[in-house]
C-alpha cells in the first residue's frame, strides 16, 4: 500500500497533534514502587462512563455493564475464558444435545444451585426466563423469540424447540448477551406491571459469583460475593465500581492504586506510555471487536453508490491502525469481526486509491463537498480515527468536519431518516455471539439493531437467512462480500481488549472470555 507523499505528511501531522493533545493530561505514573496487594478482598475497578441501561440482562445491550450482567447472572451454557477462539462450555447446564436440523434443544440442568433470592434452580426457571425475557421485548429479545416449546422433564431436564432451524441457538445462549436464568419466584413477586423491570434496575434475582449491592446512576456501582454460590468461593468478597467520567482522573487514581485495573478505553498515548511502565501489568488480550467505518446512503454525495466505494478506497486503514492501535489491533482483512469466519471467507477487499474519491469530488457542487464524521463520545481512539479520517477525506477534496455523538443519540439514528445521523461514522463494536449471523443480522439487516446508519441489500438478507438454517460458512461468507459492495461497511481494524493493572492482581488472562469485551470473570482472580 503505497500513500502519496502529500496524505503522508498530513497524516503524520494530524497524528502528532492528536497525540500531543492526548498526552496532555494523560497518564502521569508518578514513579514510586508498586501499590501492595489490598487485604480486604475489596476488588476497586471503574467505569469510564455510566453503563447507560439498567444491569437487566434482559435489557442491557452494551460494553461497559457487562462487568455487572456476567458477573451476577448465570446462563445455561458459557463461553470458555482464556482462550483466543470461541468454544462453549458447560455452565447452569452441565450437558446439552442440538438436533441435525437445528431446531430441538436438550439440556441436563446442574443440581444444588439457588438464586440470590435462596430459591432453588430447576427446569421451571428456564422457562420463566425465556418468557420475562420475550416479555421485555428490548433488544436482546429476538434470542429467544422463535422458541416454539419449552418442556420440562422433572426438575433438571428440559428440552426448547424452536419454530424453525436456527444454526445460531447454542450461540445465543452462551453468549454475554444471551438468556440468563432468573428466579421465577422473583419474578413472580416483584413482577407489577413491568415484568419485574423496576426491581432489576437496582436488585437482582441471579445465580452468579456475585450479587448487586448498588446501583446509582452515574455515580457507582458495587457486587458482594454471594455466599451460597455453587461454585467455587470467589477471593474477592466486594467490588467497587465508581463511575470516573474524565480519563485522566481514571488513570491518575489508577497510578496511585487506588483502582486494581483499568478494564477499557484507555487512550492510546496512554497505551503507549503502560506499555512501556513495568510498575504496572498490561494485557492485549483476544477479542470479536472490531472498529468499523458506517456511510450514511442517505445523505449528499453518499446516496451514490460508487461515491460511497470511492470514499472507503480514499481511507488509508494502514495509517490509522499505526497511528491508534499499535500493540493492541491490526488492518482487518475480512468485513466480519475477528474470530468468526476462517480467513479464507468473506474477504474485504477494499484496495486503497485516494485518486477515485479526488476525481469525483472535483465534479461535485459545492453544498455536497462537505461530511460530517462522527463518534462516540466515550471512545478517545475514535476521536483520534475521525481526525485522521478527516485529514485523508481532506487530501481528496472534501470538507469534513469531526463531531462527537453520546451513545444514546446514536442508538437513536437506527430506524430513523438518516438526516440527524452523520455522513461518516466510526465506532468499535463486537458481534452478540459468536456465529456469523448475529453480527450480520445485527448490523446489515434492515431491523438490525446496529444497523445505525440504515443500509441493507437484499443479497445480503438473503446470504444470512440461508446461512441460519444450514450454519454452513459459504453463505456467511457471501453475505458479507454482498455487503461490501454497498459501499456502505469497511472494517478498519480487528482490535485487542486493552487492559492495565497493579501486579498484584492475578488470573486475567485466565479470566477474559474473547467473546466479552470489557470484562473479567472476577470470581476467578486473586490477590499477591
Amino acid at each position: 500500500m503505497i500513500t502519496p507523499p502529500r496524505v503522508r505528511v498530513m497524516l503524520a501531522a494530524a497524528a502528532t497533534v492528536m497525540l500531543t493533545l492526548a498526552g496532555c493530561g494523560g497518564s502521569d505514573s508518578g514513579g514510586g514502587e508498586p501499590a501492595a496487594a489490598p487485604t480486604d478482598k475489596v476488588l476497586h475497578l471503574s467505569f469510564l462512563q455510566d453503563p447507560g441501561q439498567p444491569p437487566d440482562p434482559d435489557i442491557f445491550y452494551a460494553g461497559q455493564g457487562l462487568l455487572l450482567t456476567t458477573n451476577i447472572y448465570e446462563g445455561l451454557l458459557q463461553y470458555k475464558a482464556g482462550t483466543e477462539t470461541p468454544e462453549i462450555e458447560p455452565l447452569l447446564a452441565t450437558e446439552w444435545t442440538e438436533s441435525p436440523d437445528h431446531r430441538v434443544f436438550t439440556f441436563k440442568l446442574r443440581e444444588g444451585v439457588t438464586f440470590h433470592d435462596g430459591t432453588p434452580f430447576t427446569s421451571a426457571a428456564v422457562k420463566a426466563s425465556f418468557d420475562r425475557r420475550l416479555a421485555v421485548a428490548q433488544g436482546p429479545s429476538y434470542m429467544v423469540a422463535d422458541i416454539e416449546s419449552v418442556t420440562t422433564q422433572g426438575d433438571y431436564d428440559v428440552t426448547v424447540t424452536l419454530k424453525a432451524p436456527n444454526a445460531a441457538f447454542l450461540d445465543y445462549i452462551a453468549c454475554p448477551y444471551g438468556p440468563r436464568m432468573l428466579s421465577p419466584t422473583g419474578l413472580a413477586e416483584h413482577g407489577g406491571d413491568d415484568f419485574a423491570q423496576s426491581y432489576l434496575t437496582t436488585n437482582d434475582l441471579g445465580t452468579g459469583p456475585y450479587t448487586l449491592t448498588a446501583a446509582e446512576v452515574g455515580s457507582r456501582y458495587a457486587m458482594a460475593a454471594y455466599p451460597e454460590y455453587w461454585g467455587e468461593a470467589p477471593y474477592f468478597e466486594s467490588v467497587e465500581i465508581p463511575v470516573i467520567t474524565d480519563v485522566s482522573a481514571q488513570q491518575l487514581q489508577f497510578n496511585n492504586g487506588q483502582l486494581a485495573a483499568i478494564l477499557h478505553d484507555l487512550p492510546s498515548s496512554a497505551v503507549q506510555e503502560y506499555i512501556n511502565d513495568d510498575k504496572f501489568a498490561n494485557y492485549s488480550l483476544p477479542t470479536m471487536m472490531s472498529n468499523y467505518l458506517y456511510l450514511n446512503p442517505k445523505k449528499g454525495m453518499l446516496t451514490d453508490q460508487a461515491n460511497r466505494t470511492a470514499l472507503l478506497q480514499a481511507i488509508d486503514a494502514e495509517a490509522l491502525v499505526q497511528q491508534t492501535y499499535f500493540g493492541r489491533g491490526k488492518v482487518a482483512e475480512q468485513i466480519y469481526p475477528p474470530n468468526m469466519l476462517d480467513a479464507q471467507f468473506a474477504k474485504q477487499e477494499i484496495t486503497h486509491d485516494p485518486s477515485k474519491l479526488t476525481e469525483i469530488a472535483a465534479g461535485l457542487p459545492a453544498d455536497q463537498k462537505t461530511v460530517v464524521i462522527g463518534y462516540d463520545s466515550s471512545n478517545p481512539d475514535n476521536q483520534l480515527i475521525s481526525n485522521l479520517i478527516q485529514t485523508q477525506l481532506a487530501a481528496a477534496g472534501l470538507t469534513a468536519t469531526v463531531q462527537s455523538y453520546p451513545t444514546s443519540e446514536i442508538y437513536g439514528w437506527i430506524g430513523s431518516d438518516g438526516m440527524s445521523a452523520p455522513d461518516v461514522f466510526t465506532a468499535l463494536a463486537w458481534p452478540d455471539a459468536p456465529s456469523p449471523y448475529t453480527w450480520g443480522h445485527i448490523s446489515w439487516d434492515p431491523d438490525g439493531g446496529l444497523n445505525y446508519l440504515g443500509c441493507s441489500a437484499p443479497p445480503v438478507t438473503d446470504a444470512l437467512a440461508e446461512g441460519l438454517v444450514t450454519g454452513a460458512p459459504e453463505p456467511f461468507s457471501t453475505a458479507g462480500l454482498e455487503a461490501v459492495k454497498t459501499g456502505c461497511w469497511m472494517n478498519v481494524a480487528d482490535v485487542d481488549d486493552f487492559m492495565v493493572a497493579q501486579p498484584w492482581l492475578k488470573g486475567i488472562e485466565d479470566s477474559h472470555v474473547v467473546t466479552n469485551p470489557n470484562t473479567l470473570r472476577i470470581a476467578t482472580l486473586t490477590a499477591q
